[in-house]
């Protein structure tokens, strides 16, 4: 399993610390960091990372506020020079209470425990392929599996879906529907798209080095160059 990650500190140091030390966990993938909290709610909305790790005292908005206003769509391990803030952190569901300089013990115990949250949440939200739904079709109703939707496309609050049936629509958000899905079959492209990984019928390079891709029902969907990167190591691409 590979962990995506968050560093949130105002400390370039600490930062680098931090990294030293998950360096040592081959799981861990450090996708981002951020110098506080409105820095790191921007790169959390984009990169949707497993966990951060998050500092407390920060200029602006404290650590405890930032969690406060994540609730439960990220795992959060405090790590920090303050113990004195545990009781406090833990009430706000925190995952772990690191207290720096961080023992690299408690940092292994500690991705241990994260590594079976992400496990046991896997496990419990990620729906079956052959998964039902019933979805409007103009005036008609129609049960369809989830395996015949091509994309997830976000509109506002809701989401299209694109089947071989045509177009329909969910009350759901983007954000909400991916942590439904099974990451083996679908891939999200960018902010706004949700693809089926079987359902890419060709993809070409486009501007700024990401990738263009049309699907089985001729559609084309951007993939951004960081997605993109990620896509062809999923696919395991290689330059011949």
């Amino acid at each position: 399993m590979t962990i995506k990650v968050i560093i949130v500190d105002d400390e370039r140091l600490a930062r680098n610390e931090l990294k030293r030390l998950l360096a040592k966990h081959s799981q861990v993938e450090i996708i981002d960091e951020a110098k506080n909290a409105e820095e790191a709610k921007e790169k959390i909305a984009e990169h949707k990372p497993d966990a951060i790790f998050l500092d407390i005292h920060m200029p602006g908005a404290t650590g405890l506020e930032l969690a406060e206003s994540l609730g439960d769509d990220v795992n959060i391990i405090f790590c920090t020079a303050y113990d004195q803030f545990a009781v406090d952190a833990f009430s706000l569901n925190a995952m772990d209470y690191l207290v720096k300089p961080v023992n690299p013990e408690r940092l292994a115990d500690s991705l241990v425990k994260l590594e079976k949250r992400l496990a046991q949440s896997k496990e419990k939200s990620s729906l079956p392929d052959d998964h039902k739904l019933m979805v409007k079709y103009g005036e008609k109703m129609r049960i369809i599996q989830l395996n015949e939707i091509i994309r997830f496309e976000s509109i506002g609050n809701h989401a299209a879906i694109y089947t071989p049936h045509g177009k329909a629509y969910l009350h759901s958000s983007l954000n909400k529907i991916e942590k439904k899905l099974d990451e083996s079959h679908y891939f999200r492209a960018s902010r706004s798209d949700i693809i089926r990984l079987d359902a890419i019928s060709s993809m070409e390079q486009s501007i700024g080095y990401g990738l263009t891709a049309t699907l089985s029902n001729n559609q084309t969907v951007e993939i951004s160059r960081r997605q993109a990167t990620k896509l062809k190591q999923l696919l395991e691409f290689t330059q011949l």
